[in-house]
């Protein structure tokens, strides 16, 4: 039962995370999950684990390391979709 309010806590993290950057998580629930365990561990990571925790996550230091780890990956896939385009455009 834990794991799975584990999981439930991390996908919500990481729905709140694209929700709060206006950006999708890519993978859709999965993908939210995912976001949600690596941005609260490099939540902890940078800031520590202080403030309310719920299902084994610090909140507010994985919260705001989720809705970094979401900035960084679109940045990286939109980037990957530019080079894409410039290369169609180079043949």
């Amino acid at each position: 039962m834990e794991i799975l309010w584990m999981l439930i806590v991390g996908g919500i993290i990481g729905w709140l995370a694209g929700l709060l950057t206006g950006r999708d998580v890519p993978g859709g629930i999965i993908g939210n999950i995912i976001a949600g365990f690596i941005g609260s561990w490099l939540g902890s990571l940078i800031l520590g684990s202080w403030g309310p925790v719920v299902g084994g996550f610090a909140i507010i230091p994985a919260i705001i390391g989720s809705i970094i780890l979401v900035l960084i990956v679109s940045f990286v896939l939109r980037k990957m979709g530019q080079n894409k385009n410039h290369d169609h455009h180079a043949k």
